[in-house]
């Protein structure tokens, strides 16, 4: 059987979150970072529970997202108001299902898969489980290399605007799901960013030590 690799804790080793400088952990609290100044931790304070709150929040600005209009169209034929899957499903029965395929994927799929999956990460660091750590690690790169084009999600929903009313006399006005939308998005964003992988190895180093 291989032995564990040490670790950067057990090791007296701390890495800097903003230059990624590596160094040794001083005995007193509250060091900072010898090259830009940033405070030091063995893991990200308060990691779970920021992370928790902006993962609720997203998923009850969701909910509003989906079911309230993210826009109205007002033409001489009249006013129409779409949501994301009314969108969506003019897209797919107009014949341009590769584009509603594209919508429904960005705009409903990744953000509640993220939302799902992030759940699922901190449920299981707070439940100290070391089962699978590296699958969790690689599901939590997912998230955030996905995280990275998250606007994309917005641009969709601008697409969408763009194409669902095409006609040249239309007023197209945003409305309250659009924004509960980019605040999803916005959220899902900051979650990835707050939560601290390395605590999915700690129940891991605890059980081998």
């Amino acid at each position: 059987m291989t032995p564990a690799a040490p670790t950067a804790a057990s090791l007296g080793l701390l890495s800097c979150h903003i230059c990624g400088l590596v160094s040794r952990a001083p005995a007193e609290r509250g060091a900072q970072c010898p090259r830009c100044g940033a405070h030091l931790h063995l893991r990200r304070p308060g990691s779970v529970q920021r992370t928790w709150a902006l993962l609720v929040a997203s998923a009850i600005l969701f909910v509003p997202a989906n079911l309230l209009p993210i826009m109205t169209t007002t033409s001489f034929l009249g006013t129409q108001s779409d949501t994301i899957m009314s969108g969506v499903i003019f897209l797919w029965t107009s014949g341009s299902w590769p584009l509603a395929v594209i919508v429904f994927v960005a705009s409903i799929m990744v953000p509640l898969l993220k939302i799902l999956a992030l759940g699922y990460l901190l449920v299981t660091v707070q439940r100290h489980s070391a089962w699978r750590p590296d699958e969790r690690t690689r599901l939590y790169r997912v998230i955030e290399l996905v995280g990275r084009w998250s606007m994309l999600d917005v641009f969709v929903v601008t697409l969408l605007v763009a194409l669902v009313r095409f006609s040249s006399l239309a007023i197209m006005e945003p409305r309250g799901g659009a924004l509960a939308f980019a605040g999803v998005v916005i959220l899902t964003m900051f979650a990835a960013m707050s939560f601290d992988p390395r605590l999915i190895w700690d129940p891991v180093e605890k059980r081998d030590g």
